[in-house]
């Protein structure tokens, strides 16, 4: 079902109307202007880059310079927190050959991009953004040397059909107490690089992800809920215990999949594929009960169901529901956990079809006490000043926004392939896609 971004206001209302959305939307943007106080950091200002992976790091994992590039334009555009894209901790755990990897070796490395990070924004803003390092593993979606190499918690038949991954390389509980004492070093690994905070990634079906669905899983690892979210619990309770009070320990958090049981995470045992929050709001007030105070919300899984966590215009398919209906999920879904847990601070995901219209529905939110900051995606690979433009301007420009065509996605599924925004930064990203894309 098709959709059209919202490059005017005007487009906005007349989706919202015609499929009874109800998405807020608030005139007064002063809100978005207003700090933020979160683990005893101030955020300047209430708008966010999500964690986007530009798949361009060195071989040995350190930021090369389109990393830099990327995250100097970020830091300028003014946006209150950084979300710094998914980092390896370890090697076999890596997405692909130019996923970023944090160890010793990479560590000045990285203190070199923090510092630069901070510089930028101080600058050209006179702040400096929060910068909150995200350490993964890719689980099943790893692929160190370029060709899939997965480490899986379960099979799963939704992925893999008729053509099963071997149980050989199903992970032990011993190997996952190995990936929690890598996630913990990590996070300490963060903070010695300047880091603000550190994300124990759990999104997206990568490992920690795929765990929250374990239903059948034997073990330490699987099976109940305590069960399932011990490698997410622990390597939190691990990151604080390692990492110095003021350090921000959080997650990126997968709370729905998308998915039926036994296959899905955050969904009624009973059947459907309706988002039940139940699951998902015990987590978070785990989460809060060990000192964590921000989370990062979102849905889905970009390989299998990429309409529900970054809705769009064209894509690898068709989806069944219209786009704004995929925005509505997410940002009531993140509400929901918001009421039932009021407490922690809340990045909301999903924005970015939302066009211009975007910063009038996250204020609306906000103001409705639904979350505490908008996150934005491919927005920032599009749009890296939209943060600057909202708060400086009032308004965002609709020749600048994200079109939602997938263009940087596809790039990302190539091997070898360094994801951008082809329509708006066509200087460096348009011969990338025509390289890896169109094969010329």
């Amino acid at each position: 079902m098709g959709g059209k971004v919202c490059l005017n206001i005007e487009e906005f209302h007349k989706q919202n109307g015609e499929l009874a959305a109800e998405l807020p939307f608030c005139e007064d943007l002063s809100i978005l202007a207003t700090p933020l106080s979160v683990a005893g950091h101030t955020i300047p200002n209430r708008l966010a880059c999500q964690a986007m992976e530009g798949c361009d790091g060195t071989a040995d994992g350190c930021p090369d310079e389109l990393t830099r590039r990327r995250y100097r334009r970020l830091a300028e555009g003014g946006a209150g927190l950084i979300w710094f894209e998914a980092t390896a901790v370890m090697e076999e755990g890596r997405a692909n050959p130019r996923q970023l990897y944090i160890n010793e070796v990479t560590l000045d490395a990285f203190k070199r991009q923090v510092a630069e990070i901070k510089e930028a924004g101080l600058q050209k803003n006179g702040y400096e953004p929060l910068v909150v390092m995200q350490a993964t593993h890719s689980g099943r979606y790893s692929k160190p040397q370029g060709t899939p190499a997965p480490l899986i918690a379960y099979n799963n038949p939704l992925f893999e059909g008729d053509n099963p991954i071997s149980a050989d390389r199903i992970v032990t509980d011993d190997y996952l107490d190995r990936v929690g004492e890598a996630l913990v070093e990590g996070s300490r690994l963060a903070e010695a690089a300047g880091f603000d905070g550190v994300d124990v990634k759990c999104c997206h079906r990568y490992l920690n992800s795929e765990l929250l669905s374990a239903y059948e899983r034997a073990g330490r690892y699987g099976g109940s809920l305590e069960n399932r979210t011990r490698l997410l619990r622990e390597s939190v309770q691990g990151a604080i215990q390692v990492c110095s009070s003021d350090f921000i320990v959080t997650s990126r958090l997968n709370v729905y999949d998308g998915f039926a049981y036994p296959y899905g995470f955050g969904v009624a045992k009973e059947g459907g594929t309706d988002f039940d929050p139940t699951e998902p709001a015990w987590l978070i007030q785990q989460l809060h009960d060990y000192g964590v105070r921000l989370l990062n919300i979102t849905m889905g899984n970009p390989y299998f169901n990429p309409h529900v966590n970054r809705p769009y215009v064209r894509g690898g398919y068709e989806p069944d529901e219209h786009p704004l209906l995929g925005v509505k999920r997410m940002l009531d879904g993140t509400a929901a956990l918001k009421s039932r847990v009021p407490d922690m601070t809340l990045l909301c995901s999903a924005l970015s079809y939302l066009g211009v219209a975007a910063p009038h529905v996250v204020a609306g939110y906000i103001q409705n006490g639904g979350f505490d900051l908008g996150g934005f995606g491919r927005t920032i690979l599009a749009y890296p000043d939209f943060a600057r433009d909202i708060l400086t301007k009032g308004e965002m420009d609709k020749n600048s926004c994200c079109v939602c065509c997938s263009k940087c996605t596809e790039i990302m599924r190539k091997p070898g392939g360094t994801p951008g925004c082809v329509v708006r930064d066509r200087q460096v990203y348009a011969p990338i896609y025509e390289q890896f894309c169109k094969g010329e």
